[in-house]
């Protein structure tokens, strides 16, 4: 798939680094040619955005499966995918057939395997998955419990020049636990795990990182406790950026009173003051990345017991409309929302996307911000509908997509 004829996008509202604006963006060759107050060429296609934003397409930092069809429908045009595979993306072989295979209209971008099998002992070959694809290295579901096996993780890839993209939970502390310890598990009675669990682990690799000089990415931090050490590790210099999904910031404990397994997510939903927490880290700036977490789960997996129930959450569907609510509250402006769902991620993977640049990657986003629809797990495009936002009025759609120039998408 090649953009074979130059394609003008015209009448409608850029979202730029520095704010929204009217304008027109000329797309050339599968890349951003020009843009701003501009007019079509002869010969180009014209495609009259009619007032709707014209976005970057979303980068999704850290995806558990790829479903084009549901990224598509999210105006994600490419997501870093996550180690946890069957088998694990610990071989470069692997990682260089995840590397090609969502092309042409959509890319993946493999996070490689830090230890072999995801064990947490041994690492794995990370320099020849560097070379076969991989954009950086990550811990997979766990953390790694070894503290000596983590330095040198950090250490490798501070040598390499790769980010490493760490869960933030104290294993040995959360063990099979599957929701925050406070009031509401104790009346559900469900198993729990102190909210320190995030916090012991994150002091711990904050200060593996520090003597290591390496960058690193916790992919979820979602406690008040947990995004204190993060502001505090920036503050003094060092190359740590954090992350979050739609859940933690939209939903408290509160959700799981009804024993839904929706609700099962992993970390488990914190209490309201976390929840208040991480809106405050977004708005400062805290918060780096907001990703789907997209985990779609089966009626096999969900339809259990909640503590039975395996967590995760089908996330790429909801993820604007999710963000796009920060906005509609004053929490962060436009500009600000596609920072953290597409320039910072790319900007992470070291690909020329995620934002609307001459030069870069003709990934576009048409968006109709006010847009209503309700979301609805039986109609989902995912392979599973687990949403925690399952019958939640919202805002905010894709009206068209176009990746590399070519449309694919509305």
């Amino acid at each position: 798939m090649k953009q074979n004829v130059p394609l003008t996008i015209t009448g409608g509202r850029l979202v730029l680094a520095d704010g929204v604006r009217d304008g027109a963006v000329r797309l050339v060759d599968g890349r951003i040619a020009s843009l701003g107050d501009i007019a079509p060429e002869d010969g180009d296609e014209i495609v009259e955005a009619k007032g709707r934003l014209v976005a970057p397409g979303l980068v999704d930092y850290g995806v558990f499966a790829v479903d084009k069809p549901a990224f598509h429908f999210g105006g994600i045009t490419r997501a870093a995918l996550m180690p946890d595979q069957s088998p694990p993306l610990d071989l470069p072989s692997r990682v260089a057939y995840i590397a090609k295979s969502g092309k042409p209209d959509f890319w993946v971008h493999p996070l490689a395997a830090a230890t072999r099998g995801l064990e947490g002992t041994q690492l794995a070959e990370i320099g020849l998955m560097r070379e076969a694809g991989a954009r950086g290295i990550a811990t997979g579901r766990r953390w790694i419990a070894d503290t000596g096996a983590m330095l040198r993780l950090l250490q490798y890839a501070a040598m390499l020049d790769l980010t490493v993209v760490a869960h933030a939970e104290d294993g040995a502390l959360a063990g099979d636990a599957v929701a925050t310890a406070g009031e509401m598990a104790t009346r559900l009675g469900l198993p729990s795990a102190p909210a320190e669990a995030e916090a012991l682990a994150l002091a711990r690799d904050i200060a593996l990182a520090e003597m290591a000089g390496a960058r690193v990415h916790f992919r979820q931090v979602t406690t008040r406790a947990g995004l204190d050490l993060v502001r505090a590790a920036k503050a003094r210099g060092l190359r740590i950026t954090a992350g979050v999904t739609p859940a933690h910031f939209m939903l408290s404990d509160l959700a799981t009173a009804e024993f839904r397994s929706f609700m099962r997510l992993s970390p488990p939903l914190r209490i309201e003051d976390d929840r208040q927490a991480v809106i405050a880290a977004i708005a400062d700036g805290t918060i780096d990345v907001i990703a789907s977490g997209h985990d779609p789960r089966g009626p096999e997996q969900k339809r259990l017991p909640f503590a039975d129930a395996a967590p995760g959450m089908a996330g790429a569907e909801t993820l604007l409309a999710m963000v796009l609510t920060l906005v509609r509250d004053g929490t962060i402006d436009m500009a600000r929302a596609f920072d953290l769902v597409a320039t910072t991620p790319a900007r992470l993977l070291d690909v020329e996307a995620g934002a609307l640049v001459a030069g870069y990657e003709a990934d576009i986003a048409l968006i109709d911000p006010e847009k209503p629809w309700i979301i609805d797990s039986g109609k989902m495009a995912a392979t599973a509908g687990n949403t925690p936002f399952d019958r939640q009025p919202t805002q905010g759609r894709v009206t068209a997509l176009f990746k590399g120039g070519m449309r694919i998408g509305g």
